[in-house]
């Protein structure tokens, strides 16, 4: 059993950019659904699809390379299980000036920084990535 399926889910998409594979395989959970979703729509992954493996279910992210180089430089988790992070609206921080994102988990779902900022909410500053 994972104790943080979050930073398991990072990793994995961090190991594979590294070995510069084409797709990486995650189990699937609702939570993970919706942050692949947010990478999706920011253009950090080239697509994604959900397969039923005889009851287990996975995410299968297909990575983005641009010239032979990945637009995720950088993936680490914020809000751990030990010790959680969470914002307000006016305290949600620019990543790398603007350049990177954010994902939060407020009462309005899962969703982008710039997203957040611009519904006027907070909430739990799950991951930053550029």
């Amino acid at each position: 059993m994972l104790t943080d399926p979050i930073a398991d889910m990072i990793t994995r998409i961090r190991n594979a950019i590294m070995a510069e594979l084409r797709h990486v395989d995650i189990p699937i959970s609702n939570l993970k659904k919706e942050i692949t979703r947010v990478f999706f729509e920011e253009g950090y992954i080239g697509n994604y699809k959900f397969i039923d493996d005889s009851g287990r279910g996975l995410i299968r992210i297909t990575l983005k390379y641009i010239k032979g180089e990945s637009p995720i430089h950088e993936i680490k988790r914020v809000s751990k299980p030990s010790k959680r992070v969470y914002v307000k609206k006016e305290e949600i921080p620019l990543v790398k000036r603007g350049f990177g994102i954010s994902v939060l988990s407020t009462p309005k779902g899962i969703m982008s920084d710039a997203k957040a900022r611009s519904l006027g909410v907070g909430g739990e500053l799950l991951i930053q990535m550029w």
